[in-house]
């Protein structure tokens, strides 16, 4: 079981390091922007839409990662002062009853807008943009299907620490 959980854990890890440099190239392109429009007076929606686009993929697609990464808001009033068992069972909780099935319900009303999106290769969000919407709205699936992984990868852990086999 732990080695499924290593298999799920490294698809996030290896999202998470492209993530990483977008991260990077977003804060360069959005430089390149404020550069061009306050020195240069050029100014262009296609460039201004890419900053978005590198925003919406970064927490999208680092989503998983963060995860994996224990780096999502966490309230653990009670929480911290809970035995590992006690809190393994809060976290299975918390996979089975709400994570999961809200990443299902989003997938399953985001899948038909997405779908849609593809099959008229929809454009441009402003006029002078980038054309290809359907690559933006495909971060949504994306962004379920990631966490999705993760999440069972958080839970086998979690039944391996409730079992005490760690």
């Amino acid at each position: 079981m732990a080695r499924l959980a290593d298999a799920l854990d490294w698809i996030n890890r290896a999202v998470g390091a492209v993530v990483m440099w977008l991260a990077l190239t977003m804060v360069l392109v959005q430089f390149a922007v404020v550069l061009l429009r306050y020195v240069f007076g050029f100014s262009s929606i296609f460039i201004n839409e890419s900053v978005l686009y590198l925003h919406a993929s970064i927490f999208m697609l680092g989503a998983g990662y963060t995860l994996w990464a224990q780096g999502h808001v966490r309230v653990d009033i009670f929480y911290a002062r809970f035995s590992p068992r006690r809190q393994a069972l809060v976290d299975i909780f918390g996979h089975l009853a709400l994570l999961g099935p809200s990443l299902v319900m989003l997938l399953y009303w985001s899948w038909p807008m997405v779908r849609r999106s593809w099959a008229i290769l929809e454009g441009p969000i402003s006029v002078g943009g980038i054309p290809a919407s359907y690559l933006l709205k495909s971060l949504v699936p994306a962004f379920c299907v990631l966490l999705l992984i993760q999440g069972v990868s958080a839970l086998i852990r979690d039944v391996i620490r409730l079992r005490g086999d760690q």
